[in-house]
């Protein structure tokens, strides 16, 4: 089945194809949730929501642009605002900057499954905003509009995280070093 027949079922409510579409991205979909998820389990639930959300909007998919890229969209969207209800942004509204951290990462040294755990630790406001702007390439306004927050709350928790995991980077090389 092509996608668009794939789309076309899906709109109908056919639930082979609402199948279908849930194996063939359900891989990619659950990578995004991980990056903004505190936790595997979360992650699931948020897939879970993002995928309802889709079966519901598929009829606003009008077949301009990618509808991959319409999914990720959606799905970040559903996770985004799953925090925004839980308030998590009304918690630390910081204005003030701190001096941009800097992550210097050998990749060969930091496993890639030991970064992702450690960015998953962070507190909520500042895995969103780093995995907004570090890993998704958004910008800090773009990122202020998405959460309701401010610019400089925005750049303030990335600096913030950056700090957090510059901290578990050092630690991870002295351990690595410890053990050589």
């Amino acid at each position: 089945m092509t996608l668009e027949e794939l789309i076309l079922n899906c709109k109908n409510k056919d639930a082979k194809a609402q199948k279908e579409l849930y194996d063939t991205f359900s891989r990619t979909l659950f990578s995004i949730c991980l990056k903004y998820s505190p936790n595997y389990h979360e992650a699931e639930d948020n897939l879970q929501d993002s995928f309802i959300t889709i079966y519901k909007s598929i009829e606003q998919f009008k077949g301009k642009g990618s509808f991959e890229g319409w999914m990720k969209r959606i799905t970040v969207n559903t996770v985004l605002q799953k925090y925004r209800k839980q308030r998590v942004f009304n918690l630390s509204n910081e204005e003030q900057l701190e001096d941009e951290v800097e992550l210097e990462i050998e990749d060969s040294n930091v496993p890639l499954d030991y970064l992702l755990k450690i960015i998953q630790e962070l507190p909520d406001r500042y895995r969103l905003v780093f995995t907004l702007y570090v890993l998704d390439d958004y910008s800090h306004r773009e990122i202020s509009e998405l959460l309701g927050i401010t610019t400089g709350t925005s750049k303030s928790n990335l600096s913030r995280a950056r700090a957090i995991l510059k901290t578990k980077i050092e630690n991870y090389y002295k351990v690595e070093d410890a053990v050589k």
